[in-house]
């Protein structure tokens, strides 16, 4: 992976857009694909029943979570280690309304896998959006089109004609159902944080954000690279069981001053070869970024970061796109 050490980040080495590898088949290959072969048909059964039929029916939000667990359920994602900033273990209840995302906050979630936006969806029913680097408006989009933005190429900007809306505008619009945003605007490998959008920064100020991580074991059922639907679909349905590991911080509100001034523009460039403040500073000249913005976007990352164990890179979507260019180059001369 010699020829892809541009793509590493400069400051900490690590490379967020490389796939995790799989693990060898050994002497477990034959239980494996009996679980691939036995759990295909009831995953498309179930997928297929919950986005063409039960969606569409009066069965209520319990009804829509019960169905998303069911697809859930056929691959054993089934072990959840829930842990909540400030919360102790066997005292979520006390502080449930306090600690957890409510209906009128914003999810800020990490993005690695098709399986955060269904986890999400069965926990919290939301209204998910797409969110790309430099705009604070975001796309608003469907559950099913979560799932294939995990396998979607990187974009820098919504495609012509799509409809982006005020973040504000979809908390007021939705005020019965929590907002989340993927502020990284594309997946990675889980092993690092992205420079975070500029949509955060349309939230409003009295809306709580909660950074969310989320982490699995084993660690491959992450799509790193647009594409990858035959991968993934082995990876999650031939192994015996998998488990999510879920961090939830204590929410942050976008206190803005309206006093701050942007800071002056900078000539330098972002390039995977920068480190993260480097690209900051150029994002926030780009985009009018005020000090008090900055700092928000900061404590955001720091948390989702310090959840997942993991450290902020430099590397954002232009280098992803140009990771997969040159992956995609690579693999064609084999």
């Amino acid at each position: 992976m010699e020829k892809f050490s541009q793509f590493r980040d400069r400051g900490s080495g690590i490379a967020p857009f490389l796939p995790i590898p799989t693990e060898s088949l050994g002497i477990q290959a034959p239980l494996r694909i009996f679980l691939f072969c036995f759990r295909l048909p009831l995953f498309i059964f179930v997928t297929f029943a919950y986005f063409v039929i039960l969606q569409w029916l009066p069965i209520g939000s319990l009804g829509k979570k019960a169905a998303l667990w069911c697809i859930l359920g056929v691959p054993s994602i089934w072990w959840i280690d829930l842990q909540v900033d400030g919360v102790k273990k066997g005292s979520l209840s006390k502080h449930q309304n306090a600690r957890l995302p409510q209906p009128g906050s914003v999810i800020a979630s990490s993005f690695t896998s098709p399986i955060d936006a269904v986890y999400l969806a069965a926990i919290f029913d939301p209204v998910f959006t797409a969110s790309y680097p430099n705009t604070r408006q975001v796309e608003r989009i469907s559950l099913l089109q979560a799932v294939f933005r995990a396998f979607s190429a990187p974009s820098t900007q919504p495609e012509p004609g799509t409809k982006l809306v005020d973040v504000d505008a979809l908390v007021e619009k939705y005020p019965n159902r929590p907002i989340v945003i993927f502020p990284e605007c594309t997946t990675t490998n889980g092993r690092g944080i992205l420079p975070l959008s500029h949509a955060l920064l349309g939230v409003p100020s009295k809306t709580k954000v909660f950074p969310v991580s989320l982490r699995y074991t084993p660690v491959d059922v992450v799509t790193p690279l647009p594409g990858s639907y035959i991968s993934f679909l082995w990876t999650l349905l031939s192994k015996p069981t998998h488990g999510i590991r879920v961090r939830i911080a204590e929410c942050v509100l976008n206190t803005r001053s309206a006093v701050d001034a942007p800071p002056a523009r900078s000539t330098r460039q972002s390039t995977y070869n920068s480190n993260y403040l480097d690209t900051l500073e150029q994002d926030a000249a780009d985009g009018g970024v005020t000090a008090g913005e900055r700092a928000f976007l900061e404590n955001v990352g720091e948390s989702l970061a310090r959840l997942g164990r993991v450290k902020r890179v430099g590397l954002g979507v232009k280098e992803k796109q140009e990771f997969v260019r040159v992956w995609s180059k690579t693999r064609s001369t084999w």
